[in-house]
């Protein structure tokens, strides 16, 4: 695979000016106006530029067969909105104190508490979110409220770029996706008793873990769980909701591996599909939370 031409200094620096301006727009409004301008935003993209729009409702309507047009560009808007909205949340991510999160995020003490409780158990805990809500939000929750909590992620093309995500990052610490020692931090922290936020890998190229998943089948990474087999470490499967201007934080379920496992493999297996059963029947509840954007459709065939 050929690598990706490195961006020349001045188109870096021409992005970062655009997101800085970006920045200052957003920064300078009241947050529920910036949030009612980003759902109007989503509803001129997709009903007047038409972005992704015939191919967007193919894959809503090819899962819920029969469902009505009305419908299927309902949960779309949504969709396209919520992704507007964290990217709002995320420019205004510095603000979000435990204040801002006490009055936005429904519950969270009561959740916060919950997952302490597993992390005071000492072998971390594997917290599985799907691409649903705004699944940033769950991290900078917990965080505000004391959580120990990481997740891995992209270095970006653009150097300015990723020292700006960095810090709109927070409490979260990130462990850089890539690294040659990636899989060695990762259990490392869990073993010191840390939560690992991850969002399942659905997009995987090779043949891994096939799951029943949105009425198709899902190929699906096992490694998250194989860090919850290798550690001991319960994984808890949440999903966000938005509803009514806030942040719904659902605790689907939280499931133990088997210590006694003789095969790691299999077993973190088992793990990957109970969390997908779980994600599964959330986002059929709620279609419209899900994000239905991705450029490589999920259910696609594999390779190999």
């Amino acid at each position: 695979m050929s690598r990706k031409k490195k961006k020349s200094a001045f188109a870096c620096r021409c992005e970062y000016l655009a997101l800085r301006v970006a920045c200052a727009c957003v920064n300078n409004l009241p947050y529920a106006l910036a949030c009612a301008l980003a759902r109007g935003l989503a509803m001129f993209a997709f009903d007047v530029l038409r972005i992704n729009r015939a191919r967007t409702l193919a894959r809503i309507q090819g899962v819920f067969p029969g469902i009505g047009k009305a419908e299927a560009r309902r949960i779309a808007v949504f969709s396209l909105a919520n992704i507007f909205q964290n990217a709002v949340e995320m420019i205004r991510s510095p603000r979000l104190d435990k204040r801002w999160i006490t009055r936005h995020v429904e519950d969270i003490a009561l959740y916060s508490d919950r997952l302490r409780g597993y992390v005071n158990e000492g072998k971390g805990v594997v917290i599985m979110v799907p691409h649903a809500g705004n699944w940033y939000m769950a991290a900078w929750a917990m965080a505000r409220y004391g959580v120990p909590i990481f997740a891995i992620a992209a270095r970006q093309r653009n150097p300015l770029i990723n020292n700006w995500m960095n810090r709109q990052y927070g409490d979260v610490e990130i462990v850089e996706r890539g690294n040659a020692r990636v899989m060695h931090e990762i259990k490392d922290r869990l073993q010191r008793g840390q939560a690992f936020a991850i969002l399942p890998d659905l997009r995987v190229m090779t043949r891994d873990v096939e799951v029943p998943f949105l009425n198709g089948t899902a190929n699906v990474s096992h490694g998250g769980a194989l860090f919850a087999v290798r550690t001991g470490a319960p994984v808890v499967v949440a999903m966000m909701r938005r509803q009514r201007g806030k942040h719904v934080f659902d605790h689907l379920g939280t499931l133990r591996p088997d210590p006694n496992a003789p095969d790691r493999r299999a077993e973190a297996c088992r793990l990957t599909r109970e969390a997908m059963a779980l994600i599964d029947k959330a986002v059929q509840k709620t279609p419209e939370q899900w994000f239905w954007f991705n450029k490589r459709w999920i259910l696609e065939p594999v390779h190999g």
